[in-house]
């Protein structure tokens, strides 16, 4: 039986991808490359013919993947860049981080609100989502046991 063998990447498509990059690299991903993707290969996979996107793939600390996308051909359709939790499909990426209440302060003077509010959860967790750069949600956890 054919099964799963491990967890690849999450992909996000965006506009602007150096925006977006830089925002997840500010985090503490680092790149592991860039390239243009295009002809039959990207056409079959993704059900758009002629397309032609450029991708960013980030790596985190503990070799979890993020691939950022930047469609060039055809143009990106617009989002809900003001989607909430509830709404269907990719809600959010997480990450734990060291410091949550430091970076919440730094994404801010960045321009990146908060969703809701910090929570923290049975006193082991401190949890906040962040709205990034088009609208992406980004969890911030911290373990505070």
């Amino acid at each position: 039986m054919a099964r799963i063998q491990r967890f690849d990447h999450v992909g996000i498509t965006v506009a602007d991808l150096d925006t977006a990059t830089k925002f997840f690299v500010d985090l503490g991903l680092e790149v592991e490359g860039r390239t243009f993707v295009e002809g039959e290969f990207l056409d079959t996979v993704c059900g758009i013919p002629d397309s032609r996107t450029e991708i960013v793939m980030l790596q985190s600390p503990d070799g979890a993947r993020l691939e950022l996308a930047r469609f060039v051909r055809p143009d990106h359709v617009p989002g809900s860049p003001t989607a909430m939790p509830n709404e269907l499909g990719l809600r959010n990426v997480c990450f734990e981080v060291d410091d949550l209440m430091a970076l919440v302060d730094r994404l801010a003077a960045q321009g990146y609100g908060l969703v809701g509010g910090v929570g923290e959860y049975e006193d082991y967790w401190r949890m906040a989502y962040v709205r990034g750069p088009e609208g992406i949600i980004v969890s911030l956890t911290e373990r505070i046991h």
